[in-house]
């Protein structure tokens, strides 16, 4: 065999092909879009809800986006199953679009609620056809690159979405956070619009798994009652809360992968490891800032700046694993969830008044170092997994996942502040949301120690 053409290809080489570069720099470009709407939406959100006389519904936007999302990610895997991923690449983003659109000329709460479930409608949507034509167009070997560029595309809006969103809401208008990336859509977009020419003819299966769309509906109702009765504590919201898991829970036995709630090896693995994942790393976004801030003192300008060091060692280790692409998937998923569960035992230690506030940097680092080699070889693994009939619906599943993962553990961080502590003094909260999300990442560890021999039958590499 010639050995140079064993040897891995630079990551330019595999992304910039004649062939490949529309479909690399549309896929970037929205993926960049997405995270500067991602990043700045939080930094002007007090602005905006007080301009529109609706401080008593500050957490309806978010909530909007997240229910939009779910529904629309189970949705998309659905017609991606279907038709293939060509119908929602294009009406994605245009969804998305249209909610910068509404959300940046909103006169009132409700026609901004609307722009935000527009924006969250597009984003599920966006993101289950991106993984797709992800692995239309790139060979399993070649897809660590492709992955690590898109985790590099999160990086200058981490850098700088919050502050660029600031400047823009301070000296323009918050509008302008919204407005100041229709531009940036309508070149995705067109981009996007080419790549789908050139995509393959879609043959649908008719004995796949589809997803359920009262299920789809049932899991955002679940996802919008526990995380408004974790804001809101109380008798009644408790019994909410409480109804609001049990639906969640039923509807995630139609929606996910069968045996994914028990942990079954091979693709339920897969599934269940991004939602581990999603919930351990957003305790540590949503609860860092308020630490720095509340424990330590740090300036607002400084509190999230453990997040933009984290950001860079996801990008970092990111990048590494796609320079290897032999390297195992599952020993590197293994390792990430390692890393992850060490950053957030140094979460917990510096929530405390009695540590310094500066390993914030090195626990955030480490924590996005583990998600960054973690997170690839999950869509990685997941694809290899997957008969080709059914990557949109195991797809959706996994983004499903990390959606609930994600929205349980900061409604669990929510729930530990108002029992245990308060916002203004969060040490003890703080500190248990770490240790309990640092078991969760040891129960990754453990689940991901021993795997199928060979991927599905059916599966195309």
């Amino acid at each position: 065999m010639d050995e140079t053409a064993a040897r891995p290809r630079r990551a330019g080489g595999v992304l910039w092909t004649p062939e490949r570069r529309t479909t690399t720099a549309g896929v970037l470009l929205v993926v960049t879009l997405v995270a500067f709407e991602n990043m700045g939406v939080a930094t002007a959100m007090p602005t905006m809800v007080a301009d529109l006389d609706g401080t008593a519904l500050y957490a309806w936007p978010f909530l909007a986006f997240l229910i939009a999302s779910v529904v629309s990610t189970v949705l998309s895997g659905r017609l991606c199953d279907r038709h293939g991923p060509a119908r929602s690449l294009l009406f994605g983003p245009t969804v998305f679009l249209a909610g910068l659109l509404v959300a940046g000329l909103a006169g009132s709460m409700p026609v901004l609620l609307l722009g935000r479930m527009l924006q969250g409608l597009g984003t599920g949507t966006l993101l289950v056809a991106v993984y797709l034509l992800i692995a239309l167009v790139y060979p399993d070997r070649e897809r660590p690159v492709i992955y690590a560029a898109n985790a590099a595309a999160w990086v200058l809006p981490a850098v700088l979405g919050p502050s660029v969103a600031g400047m823009v809401t301070e000296h323009l208008h918050w509008r302008w956070v919204f407005l100041g990336l229709v531009p940036l859509g309508l070149v995705g977009i067109a981009l996007l619009a080419l790549v789908v020419r050139g995509l393959p003819v879609h043959h649908p299966d008719s004995g796949q798994r589809r997803a359920s769309v009262p299920a789809a509906v049932a899991a955002a109702v679940g996802v919008t009652s526990v995380t408004w009765a974790a804001q809101h504590p109380s008798g009644q919201a408790l019994v909410l809360g409480a109804a609001g898991l049990v639906v969640l829970t039923m509807a995630l036995r139609r929606l996910l992968p069968s045996g994914t709630l028990r942990g079954r090896r091979g693709l339920p693995t897969v599934v269940a490891s991004r939602a581990l994942l999603g919930a351990c790393f957003a305790g540590v976004e949503a609860y860092l800032p308020l630490t720095m801030s509340n424990v330590h003192g740090y300036p607002p300008a400084l509190a999230g700046l453990p997040l933009t060091v984290g950001a860079l060692g996801w990008s970092a280790a990111s990048a590494l694993q796609g320079r290897h692409p032999d390297w195992p998937r599952e020993t590197l998923l293994r390792i990430g969830f390692a890393l992850v569960g060490a950053g957030l035992l140094g979460f917990a230690l510096i929530a405390q008044p009695w540590a310094p506030g500066w390993p914030a940097f090195a626990v955030s680092m480490t924590a996005g170092a583990g998600m960054g080699i973690a997170m690839p070889s999950i869509s990685v693994l997941l694809l290899r997994f997957s008969a080709v009939a059914e990557r949109g619906f195991n797809t959706s599943a996994m983004q499903l996942g990390d959606w609930v993962g994600s929205a349980l553990a900061i409604g669990f961080g929510g729930v530990l502040l108002t029992v245990l502590a308060s916002a203004t003094r969060p040490s003890i909260a703080v500190g248990v949301l770490g240790i309990t999300l640092a078991a969760v990442a040891l129960l990754g560890v453990s689940l991901t120690r021993r795997w199928p021999p060979r991927p599905a039958v059916g599966t195309t590499l």
